[in-house]
């Protein structure tokens, strides 16, 4: 007798468009994954990365018990046996070398997992160290200090309101790829031709034609690294034209006149050739963004990995700011996230903003910001002698050895460690080097709620999967794993009761929080452990939710786990001043350390510029590293090739198909180039998260076209000195044939 078939809802992690899915399984097996038509927040869409799930479930390279490395080998081992080795190798380092000594370093997967995102903070308590390294100042660190130095909070990020927006400029950003970054928006395709068709505009600055820019009326090249010029210069504009009209935001700003004074400089003739773009057409570009009814700027990746990456971000608000376009439908607004948003929480229009520096790097001086030291300093602090050098390492879904500048550096750095644990699904690049590695599940055998995308949707919205298969027996939860290394840290002992650490956790967190009635609330959550039990308690807190019972028909995980497809909150509404958490209780314009790096801009606005420089590019397909091993993104033409204009390749005597060697400062690939018109003149374009095929990771669908790292271009001495940011974009290089 054939077993039944059967539906599930599943929310995608494998981008930030956070899609739903319609899994369907016979028995332990996958027959199909589709759209979820039901879905409240992406309506039946999916791309193809939906259908990779089923590779990720079943792929035999997938690690599926822990890895101990032995006289140079990786052998499997029981849990409990793994976990010994981690306390037996771990308490005597701490004991003797100090919590610094041991780093932590998180990667973007984690963001997908909600165990993982909710229990490495609990970890990183427990251990004390100074030394947090994450993907995050490699990607998007600028736009988080800059939107909270303005609003408040690190996640108080405004996103474009796409379906109702009327002129959309995007720059350095790519969401017909990406389905949005730091911008939780699927299907952006339907959503771009919807706005054109109801007469709107979209616009892209990019030094590549790209898919963004083929759906866009306009397509402006700019010189890699030059966006805050442009920025600025639009600004200006704004203010020497009289165009600047904040609305109702007029008496929630402050520094305007200071912003007025420091932006003085920036005329479109001064930066029109360092930008590439001629001054009428930023003047343009200012004059139509002000008069569009309702517009938006939006910046993100490229924006963010250049040396003014903080400038960068902040002008993009500013310049939505003096328009009138922030915080009103159709512009630039800030989503009410159901659970887990700082900016829902405590007192409304104020709060105690952001500050950086508590704590600098031992070697480089480099000041924390976010809670996290530059993931270009991990690996001095590993190699540098002294008090406080980094002796073992802990990596969470985080693969920096691909990821970051210098690989290379890294590799060698971990391999000269005391110890190293990995959580991770896989032996890769970095893992290789682990003498232990702890896997997860895999997402279908998860529950899921996204944590952090809601306060980065274009939509407000509360979804919750339920694990599509039940988990292995014996396979401890990943959050059970991260609490049972915070039981080591904390000296408790690898066989610590995990259900009285978890308790004792929340009783603290709600003491903080809930005061007199931690008790009672502690009680009304009783049915619960773990990430759900986090889950429900923030739900029923937040904005949204049922307040335990003093607003009835509220938010609960039992009702929105009940609901097919979500519950669908409304489109995002303004939320200025009561969103605020800054001291002064309003948007700071002109926050003096970015005043500061905007004069640094201005005495590099005469620098000479590097012939021929590289950038990296996404793509559906191949968003990051750790999706390159699964078939099904796996097929089809070769997509890690070089991208290079005519005229650069007729210079270096190459043709179209040719191999070619690209050299760094420290590195250099060789790769095939396709030639591009699309492509700016004197600007190479390489995909980001390649490189497969270093000795001793166990990923045979990606060795088979393990393609080159365009990180080994990059200099990792090289980084946004305000919030730690790595420079990947615009790097200098050379060409030449082989």
């Amino acid at each position: 007798m054939s077993e039944a078939e059967s539906r599930h809802y599943r929310i995608c992690p494998l981008c930030e468009a956070c899609c739903g899915l319609e899994v369907k399984t016979r028995g332990e097996r996958v027959v199909s994954i589709r759209g979820a038509e039901n879905d409240v927040f992406s309506a039946g869409y999916l791309c193809p990365k939906a259908y990779a799930l089923k590779d990720l479930h079943e792929d035999p390279d997938r690690l599926r018990r822990p890895l101990l490395k032995r006289d140079g080998r990786f052998v499997e081992v029981g849990w409990d046996e793994a976990f010994d080795e981690a306390e037996r190798r771990l308490v005597p380092l701490l004991a003797e070398h100090g919590r610094d000594a041991v780093a932590l370093s998180v990667g973007n997967p984690s963001a997908h997992k909600m165990s993982l995102l909710l229990y490495f903070a609990r970890l990183a308590k427990g251990l004390g160290t100074k030394n947090v390294f994450s993907a995050s100042t490699l990607d998007q660190m600028p736009k988080q200090l800059a939107s909270g130095l303005m609003f408040g909070h690190w996640l108080s990020v405004a996103v474009p309101d796409i379906e109702r927006c009327e002129h959309l400029i995007v720059i350095g950003a790519n969401p017909a790829a990406s389905n949005g970054s730091m911008w939780t928006v699927p299907d952006f395709r339907a959503k771009a031709r919807a706005l054109r068709a109801r007469g709107g505009r979209l616009v892209v600055i990019d030094p590549r034609r790209s898919e963004t820019a083929e759906l866009a009326d306009a397509h402006h090249p700019i010189r890699p690294g030059s966006d805050a010029y442009l920025l600025a210069a639009m600004a200006w504009t704004l203010f020497e034209e009289g165009l600047v009209r904040p609305g109702r935001l007029e008496p929630h700003l402050q520094g305007l006149d200071e912003l007025r004074q420091a932006l003085q400089p920036f005329t479109p003739e001064a930066v029109a050739g360092r930008c590439a773009i001629a001054a009428p057409v930023i003047r343009g570009l200012a004059r139509d963004l002000a008069a569009a009814g309702r517009g938006c700027v939006y910046g993100r990746i490229g924006t963010c990995t250049q040396r003014f990456g903080s400038v960068a971000s902040w002008l993009v608000d500013v310049l939505n700011v003096l328009t009138g376009h922030l915080d009103a439908p159709g512009g630039a607004m800030f989503a009410k996230a159901a659970a887990f948003a700082q900016n829902t929480m405590g007192p409304p229009g104020s709060g105690r903003g952001v500050t950086t520096g508590r704590w600098a790097s031992r070697v480089s001086g480099a000041p924390e910001v976010f809670g996290e030291l530059p993931m270009n300093c991990l690996a001095e602090e590993i190699e540098t002698p002294g008090p406080g050098q980094v002796k073992a390492l802990i990596t969470v879904a985080s693969n920096p050895v691909l990821s970051a500048p210098n690989g290379a550096r890294l590799a060698a750095a971990f391999d000269s460690l005391d110890f190293m644990v990995s959580l991770d699904i896989y032996l890769n690049e970095t893992t290789r080097h682990a003498d232990l590695i702890l896997p997860g599940p895999s997402p279908l055998d998860d529950a899921h709620y996204d944590v952090a995308f809601p306060q980065l949707s274009h939509r407000n919205h509360a979804r919750y999967s339920a694990p599509v298969f039940a988990p292995e027996p014996g396979r401890p939860a990943e959050w059970q794993n991260l609490l049972r290394l915070t039981a080591i840290a904390r000296g408790l002992g690898a066989r610590a009761d995990l259900q009285t650490l978890d308790d004792e956790g929340l009783a603290d967190d709600l003491h903080r929080r809930a005061g007199a009635n931690a008790g009672a609330v502690m009680q009304a959550l009783a049915g619960r452990r773990g990430p759900e039990r986090l889950l429900d308690l923030a739900l029923r807190s937040g904005p949204w939710g049922d307040g335990f019972g003093t607003r009835p028909g509220g938010l609960t995980l039992e009702r929105v786990a009940a609901a097919p497809g979500g519950i669908d909150l409304g489109p995002l509404e303004p939320r200025i001043p009561e969103m605020l958490r800054t001291p002064s209780g309003k948007v700071e314009l002109a926050p003096p350390a970015l005043l500061q790096d905007l004069q640094n801009a201005w005495a590099e606005l005469q620098a000479a510029q590097p012939p021929l420089v590289v950038i990296g590019r996404r793509e559906v397909r191949s968003n990051n590293s750790w999706m390159h091993n699964l078939p099904t993104l796996a097929k089809g033409p070769e997509r890690c090739v070089a991208l290079v204009h005519p005229s650069d390749a007729s210079r270096a005597g190459l043709a179209d198909g040719d191999r070619a060697r690209i050299a760094g400062r420290d590195g250099a690939v060789e790769v095939k180039i396709e030639l591009s018109a699309q492509m700016m003149a004197g600007v190479i374009s390489l995909p980001h998260g390649w490189g497969h095929s270093l000795a001793g990771a166990r990923l045979g669908v990606a060795a088979e076209r393990p393609g080159v790292n365009l990180n080994l271009l990059m200099d990792d001495r090289v980084r946004d000195p305000l919030s730690g940011n790595a420079v990947l974009s615009g790097a200098p290089v050379t060409l030449e044939a082989l």
